[in-house]
């Protein structure tokens, strides 16, 4: 296994010990299961969809869960009285798909349609997060200017 040090981006990065854990984590051998399979698209800008191929699922048999920065998608069917097949193509079995969601990205909308469940998501970044004019104010000129609003200086 191999994993990185990150300690040189500590000494400079605040908040993103999350971030370097996922990267560290990400080439650990697991199991990966392909069931049910899925595709992740870009919509735009700031939107996404996820498509689910459910077929023989409800919606009922559904679960969406959104989490802080995870998503959990489950399946699982009511139980069926035993029928005796002769060939089974299509699986029946539970599953659980999780996916990792950046910061912001929020489920706008989630849908079934012809056996695919689609969910939309949508990165929304607060007001308080989007760059923003920070005025600067001189000493000399902080008494004047303070009474108009005004600044001294401006940065871009």
């Amino acid at each position: 296994m191999r994993t990185y040090d990150f300690t040189p981006l500590w000494r400079s990065t605040v908040g993103f010990d999350h971030l370097f854990d996922l990267i560290n984590n990400s080439h650990t051998p697991e199991a990966h299961d392909n069931y049910p399979p899925y595709d992740i698209a870009r919509m735009g800008e700031e939107n996404y969809r996820i498509s689910l191929a459910v077929a023989g699922f409800a919606p009922a048999d559904i679960t969406i869960t959104a989490q802080q920065n995870l998503l959990t998608i489950a399946g699982r069917h009511p139980e069926r009285p035993e029928q005796e097949f002769i060939y089974q193509g299509i699986s029946a079995r539970p599953f659980e798909r999780r996916f990792s969601l950046a910061d912001h990205v929020e489920v706008a909308h989630a849908a079934f349609e012809n056996g695919l469940l689609r969910i939309d998501l949508v990165r929304k970044v607060p007001e308080a997060m989007k760059p923003r004019h920070i005025e600067i104010t001189t000493a000399g000129r902080a008494s004047a200017d303070s009474g108009n609003g005004k600044a001294a200086m401006k940065l871009a």
